[in-house]
């Protein structure tokens, strides 16, 4: 019986998954985290700085309420006096803004790092599905989600209570207070209020940032014929590899025949094997071999050394020494130095005959051992 796909994921996702999923706007986040964060910047801003931006807020307040008859009656002065106190009021607040942006920025990232996705703003249609929503619904993720915020509820209401009992003192005080002192003071508690809450709510981000790893880790795993797929995209089917495998066979071969006009002496076994040599002593330090093969390939060397009146030698044990030791472009091996040299000499001798017309050499003799000379 098959088995479903999900119980098919049983592999971790490969970088290509991963690079796929980030492309497609998907890395871990956790809110908790941010939100934890931007609380925590808010409250230490409050605490410290909270006084100072309460009086300034009030000293704006009171500047504005404290307009005359003619003011208030006078709409061509009111737009310019407002304009004037929000921006009094922005610049009071600015620094606990921008340190809460940069929190809210820094926090995901932190988890997930920078991605900026276009494709994630691409409308998704299966989200319209009902059948889907459903299944979000009653998913494992959902249920996390639905206990998160119950225990959300249940430490920040908690805090909530001891922070009261606790500072009910000051609370009630601040209504026998001096007004300027009520406000400073009052946005003091507020700042100790959000740090307070900062305890439950990192509480929180701790166990919820190892779920969205994991959560996120298990949504990419990947079945082993998804493996298999993503291995055959990246490196070719079997069938294209082999296609490849052959064109550059083909380009090899026809490389190498034509370096066979060029040699000096092709050693034949004398149908099965065909080793093309060439030497220059003014440029090498021993003959190389410059192309060879079996069957149709040695078949194919005989004939281009035909067509291009290269000798052609047959020495059957010296062919399947040089077959099997030297590869293409490689120099002989010192054992079989005295052969070849042999069959290099008989190859200029005869040169020499057929230009001066004088006798064909003898055939040099090979020692038929070469053949099995180790090397």
């Amino acid at each position: 019986m098959a088995e479903s796909p999900a119980q098919e994921r049983t592999e971790q996702p490969t970088p290509k998954r991963l690079e796929e999923a980030r492309r497609h706007g998907q890395v871990p986040r956790s809110p908790e985290l941010t939100t934890a964060t931007v609380m925590l910047i808010a409250g230490v801003g409050l605490h410290f700085a909270g006084s100072r931006i309460a009086l300034a807020l009030n000293g704006i307040m009171r500047s504005d309420l404290a307009l005359g008859r003619e003011q208030a009656l006078e709409a061509s002065s009111l737009i310019p006096s407002l304009a004037s106190s929000a921006a009094q009021a922005l610049e009071a607040i600015a620094p606990i803004l921008a340190l809460t942006l940069v929190g809210a920025l820094l926090a995901p990232i932190a988890l997930g790092g920078w991605n900026l996705s276009l494709q994630a703003l691409v409308p998704d249609v299966t989200r319209l599905s009902p059948m889907n929503g459903l299944r979000r619904l009653f998913s494992m993720r959902s249920g996390v989600e639905l206990g998160k915020a119950f225990a959300k509820f249940l430490l920040v209401a908690l805090i909530a209570v001891l922070f009261l009992k606790g500072r009910s003192s000051d609370l009630m005080a601040l209504g026998v207070e001096p007004l300027p002192t009520a406000v400073a003071h009052a946005a003091a508690l507020g700042g100790d209020a959000l740090l307070a809450f900062c305890g439950a709510l990192a509480l929180i981000a701790a166990v919820d940032v190892p779920w969205q790893l994991w959560s996120y880790r298990q949504r990419l795993l990947m079945s082993r014929q998804e493996i298999r797929e993503e291995l055959k995209d990246n490196e070719g089917s079997p069938e294209m590899k082999g296609r490849v495998r052959r064109a550059q066979q083909e380009a090899a071969k026809r490389r190498m025949m034509q370096e066979v006009p060029k040699a000096d002496v092709v050693v034949t076994n004398p149908t099965h094997l065909a080793v093309a040599l060439r030497y220059d002593e003014q440029r090498m330090r021993a003959p190389i071999v410059v192309a060879k093969g079996a069957d149709e390939v040695a078949a194919r060397i005989r004939e281009v050394a035909i067509e291009h009146r290269v000798p052609i030698f047959e020495a059957p044990p010296l062919a399947r020494a040089l077959h099997r030791a030297v590869a293409i472009g490689g120099e002989i091996p010192t054992s079989l130095y005295v052969a070849v040299a042999q069959v290099l000499t008989y190859v200029y001798q005869l040169r020499t005959a057929r230009r001066t017309g004088a006798m064909p050499p003898a055939l040099p003799k090979i020692d038929p051992a070469v053949g099995e000379t180790r090397h």
